[in-house]
């Protein structure tokens, strides 16, 4: 009989197995898309063996979604870290847009977009993809009013903001194909501008 002693290193190495695959499964999303991932693959990748693979994600639908889960959990621990060391100057509304851009842009934002377009087609993929991704979508603009200091009591805040958040989404979509950084900086240093000008964040 296992002692808890004994329990405790397997409940470890099966929560390190599952990190490895579900950030290995983030990768082959970005890179190949989800027609051609799947659970053997992701596995071979991640160096586990099949079996164990299947342990945690009996199907590729169960490993999708729980890729989709990780992904959120990623990006609002990367906010939360990164919100810390934003400069308390006038460029910090720069500064939380350009974070706030960070989300949609690079693998993971490619990952959820691959899983996007396969939910679009599939009903019961897109039930469980489309409150997640609300979730996120409420906690980015949570966090944006927070770190901009904005009063969404205004109506015109509140409208101002939720545009800037489809800017930036629209920016990650414009990087998929080509590296779109410099024309991005221009813009959002441009909107920048125009938030300090109309919403007076912190004021």
């Amino acid at each position: 009989m296992a002692t808890a002693r004994t329990r405790e290193p397997q409940q470890d190495r099966s929560r390190a197995t599952r990190l490895r695959l579900l950030e290995t499964a983030v990768e082959c999303l970005a890179e190949l898309g989800c027609s051609a991932t799947s659970v053997g693959l992701v596995a071979e990748r991640a160096d586990v063996s099949r079996g164990a693979a299947q342990h945690h994600f009996p199907t590729r639908e169960a490993l999708f979604m729980a890729a989709v889960d990780h992904m959120a959990d990623v990006r609002a621990d990367e906010l939360k870290q990164q919100a810390a060391a934003l400069p308390a100057d006038e460029d910090r509304t720069y500064a939380v847009l350009d974070l706030l851009c960070g989300f949609y842009v690079g693998p993971l934002f490619r990952a959820a977009l691959q899983v996007w377009v396969t939910a679009s087609a599939d009903e019961a993929l897109r039930s469980r993809v489309i409150p997640m991704e609300a979730k996120f979508g409420r906690d980015v603009y949570a966090a944006a009013v927070e770190l901009l200091g904005l009063d969404t009591s205004r109506p015109e805040v509140r409208e101002t903001l939720m545009g800037t958040l489809d800017l930036i989404r629209g920016l990650g979509l414009a990087d998929v194909l080509t590296d779109d950084s410099r024309r991005r900086e221009v813009i959002l240093r441009r909107w920048a501008s125009t938030i300090n000008q109309t919403l007076d964040p912190g004021g």
